[in-house]
C-alpha cells in the first residue's frame, strides 16, 4: 500500500456563467428553431373599473396537451368530454427578451390546426422556487412550466 497522497480536485458546485449560457443557448436553439411551437399570450391587467388586455405577444415554448377527460355531472347521466390542460415549457430568458411575464389568470392561445385556436387560462404560472428541474442545482432558475386550463368558447375569444 502506497502512502502517496492523491490530490483532491476542488469541485465547483454550479456551472460557470459560460457553461450555463451554452446549455441555455443549445436548449433554446432546439426549442425555438426546431420545434416551432408558438403560443400567444393575452396578458390580463386588473384596473379599478374592470380588466384590460394588453396587446397579444407570441412566444416559443414546448407544448403538450393532456388527454381529454370524460366528466360526469352530479348523479345524472350527463357527461362531457373536456379538453385537457395545456402545458407550456418556456425559457425565462425568452420571456425576458420579449419583456413579458405570464401570471395566473392570463390567457394563452394555441393553434390546434391552421384555422382553429383554443384558448386557455393560466392556472399555474410556473414560478420557480428551487426545484432541480427548473434550476441548475436549485440555484439559478432558467425554465418555467406553465399549466393552463381550457376555457369555454364564451369566456374568451382572443383580441
Amino acid at each position: 500500500m502506497s502512502n502517496r497522497k492523491i490530490p483532491i480536485t476542488r469541485l465547483e458546485k454550479f456551472f460557470g456563467s459560460e457553461d450555463f449560457g451554452l446549455e441555455q443557448n443549445m436548449g433554446r436553439e432546439w426549442l425555438e428553431g426546431d420545434m416551432h411551437f408558438t403560443v400567444v399570450l393575452y396578458k390580463v391587467e386588473s384596473l379599478e373599473d374592470g380588466i384590460q388586455f394588453l396587446p397579444p405577444v407570441e412566444f416559443k415554448g414546448y407544448v403538450t396537451i393532456d388527454t381529454p377527460e370524460n366528466q360526469n355531472y352530479s348523479n345524472a347521466n350527463l357527461s362531457q368530454l373536456e379538453p385537457g390542460n395545456l402545458k407550456v415549457g418556456v425559457y425565462q430568458d425568452a420571456l425576458d427578451e420579449l419583456n413579458i411575464d405570464i401570471d395566473y389568470g392570463d390567457y394563452l392561445g394555441y393553434y390546434e390546426t391552421e384555422d382553429r385556436v383554443r384558448y386557455y387560462s393560466v392556472v399555474n404560472d410556473g414560478r420557480v422556487v428551487s426545484d432541480n428541474k427548473h434550476t441548475y442545482g436549485g440555484y439559478k432558475p432558467f425554465y418555467r412550466s406553465i399549466i393552463a386550463a381550457p376555457v369555454n368558447d364564451g369566456e374568451f375569444r382572443g383580441i
